[in-house]
């Protein structure tokens, strides 16, 4: 087989592919070239190119939330690396192993003025699980056992149980392009081992007590993939009316007895009511929530007894409340859970919550039915044009915010880069993931300062058909007339920063099939050729113009009327 010359690299690549990397995104350099060249020529590899460093990151993003398997970005020397920076921060926040390898220039030519060459060792340091750094100039006696040791650390810590992104920076020098002819040894891998974690008998006695003196007990779920055994666990706990059960869109979590949209809940509890959905004992799972409301609650009303579970930031105390973080898998804390909880407690916590929500639910039609266009209206629509078992990639801002009003669709699987929160990769992560997902519809609803931000996600040749795209013009920063704050200001506009732009020339530009809407017939009239499928085609964007509507207006009549 055919690779690079340098050994060091063909190693690497190696590893790589022994602990299951099968794409891998380069974007173009020189510096780079031998891992091109050797990730290129191998046959267990699939590449991909994007010439946008921190595009190109957010779709390799993407691509690993779907495969549940780790993806490499290879880029060149410089500030290519930085580009990567806001991707490795989503993926550190979000449990993703991201795998970076950034070439360099050799050691001794750091901070000596050569092109192209700044100080890329540990560059990520706040953001990353695991960072090391190589040289081809150092080749001596233990060298390959020196690479393989330490790739192997980089990988297990990846792929364990608290995942996320890993950085391999590599002083390469010239010449950059040689090939050679080499034989594909056998790989040693070293492997750690992590028992699998049992609560102690006391601390499960413990728990019990806990949870029996308990009679207000809340669940509350952030953002995780599909999880089908943890979804019926949760609905047999459910079964115990003390328990109410809290998810988000991004949960993916769907259960009758649910609820499934906590700002609309908690704006329809009476203030003088709302002590008495405060819980006894929280039990939060997963990764960010999305709602300001129900972390503003849970700080104000303290729970007695905060019981975090998960692998990843043992210690991180969103409700200033925590007592207990438990180092186990969600799975297996709601099994032993579920064994132990045989005599359900008799209150009706839980059914108070949810009564509630039945209550706000049966209140939205009539809004609706009156809703006049607006971003709301919009969302409303679309959400209700989605196609069945398709993926809904939710831009950050207002529009993840929008849709957080709206009772999730069972069948659908809900994406969203709230690890960070940032608006600078939607577009690129939503097209990683449709370019590996190509059997199912991905479907991107951005805001247009999102949209405008994350352009050069389209300019790439990587794009999939199966990618629709609304993008909400609503004429600027919608979320700062949202938020309390900016319009008590003299300087809302620049916050809200007006721009009267229009994506329909970066659409002809980037070879993106156009749309447009400023009424509610035109999107609905639009929708069949819009979702028409063409196998060899790309994907298509409907721009839905809001601009000049009072949104903010229609949103605070939205909490009035169902208050």
């Amino acid at each position: 087989m055919m690779s690079s010359d340098k050994v060091g690299v063909q190693l690497m690549v190696e590893l790589c592919v022994a602990y299951g990397v099968k794409q891998v995104v380069f974007s173009p350099g020189s510096r780079n070239a031998p891992f091109i060249i050797a990730f290129d020529k191998h046959p267990e590899i699939e590449t991909r190119v994007i010439h946008d460093e921190r595009s190109a990151a957010f779709f390799a993003l993407g691509m690993a939330q779907q495969l549940k398997e780790p993806v490499v970005i290879v880029c060149t020397s410089g500030s290519a690396v930085l580009n990567y920076y806001p991707a490795v921060a989503e993926a550190y926040y979000q449990g993703v192993p991201l795998i970076v390898i950034s070439a360099d220039r050799p050691n001794e030519w750091i901070d000596q003025g050569d092109g192209q060459t700044i100080v890329q060792a540990d560059v990520f340091k706040n953001h990353i699980l695991f960072s090391t750094s190589f040289s081809d100039r150092d080749v001596f006696d233990n060298y390959q056992w020196f690479i393989q040791r330490e790739v192997s650390k980089g990988f297990e810590i990846a792929l364990k149980q608290w995942k996320g992104p890993i950085h391999f920076n590599f002083g390469l020098s010239e010449p950059l392009y040689n090939t050679s002819e080499i034989e594909i040894k056998p790989i040693r891998k070293i492997q750690l081992v992590n028992s699998t974690f049992q609560i102690s008998s006391s601390e499960q006695t413990n728990m019990k007590t806990a949870w029996n003196e308990s009679p207000r007990k809340m669940v509350l779920c952030g953002q995780m993939n599909l999880n089908k055994v943890l979804l019926e666990q949760l609905k047999e706990l459910s079964s115990d009316t003390s328990v109410a059960i809290l998810v988000e869109n991004t949960s993916n979590l769907v259960g009758q007895s649910f609820v499934h949209c906590i700002d609309r809940t908690l704006n329809f509890i009476s203030e003088e009511d709302l002590v008495a959905y405060a819980p006894d004992l929280l039990i939060t799972i997963g990764g960010a929530v999305v709602s300001k409301r129900i972390k503003a609650f849970l700080r104000k009303n303290k729970p007695k007894y905060h019981w975090k579970v998960g692998f990843d930031f043992p210690f991180m105390d969103t409700y200033q409340s925590l007592t207990h973080s438990f180092n186990v898998g969600e799975v297996g804390f709601f099994n032993l859970i579920n064994q132990n909880n045989k005599e359900k407690n008799v209150s009706v916590f839980g059914s108070m919550w949810k009564q509630k929500d039945f209550e706000v639910q049966a209140k939205l039609p009539d809004f609706y039915e009156n809703l006049p266009f607006s971003d709301l209206k919009v969302f409303e629509t679309v959400l209700d044009y989605l196609p069945e078992m398709s993926h809904l990639h939710m831009a950050n801002s207002s529009v993840v915010r929008y849709c957080q009003l709206f009772d999730p669709i069972q069948s659908i699987q809900y994406w969203s880069n709230r690890g960070t929160s940032g608006i600078d990769g939607s577009s690129s992560t939503a097209c990683g993931a449709a370019s590996v997902t190509k059997a199912d519809w991905n479907v991107l609803i951005t805001g247009d300062i999102s949209f405008f931000y994350d352009s050069n996600a389209f300019w790439n040749t990587q794009l999939t058909p199966n990618l629709r795209v609304f993008m909400v013009n609503n004429d600027g920063g919608g979320i700062f007339k949202i938020i309390p704050g900016p319009s008590s200001t003299e300087q809302e506009q620049v916050f809200v920063a007006p721009h009267s732009f229009s994506a329909e020339f970066i659409c002809k530009a980037f070879n993106l099939d156009y749309y447009k809407a400023s009424t509610l017939s035109e999107i609905e009239e639009q929708m069949e050729d819009f979702y028409a499928y063409e196998a060899k085609g790309r994907p298509k964007l409907m721009e839905v113009f809001t601009g000049g509507i009072d949104n903010a207006s229609y949103l605070k009549s939205f909490f009035e009327n169902i208050k």
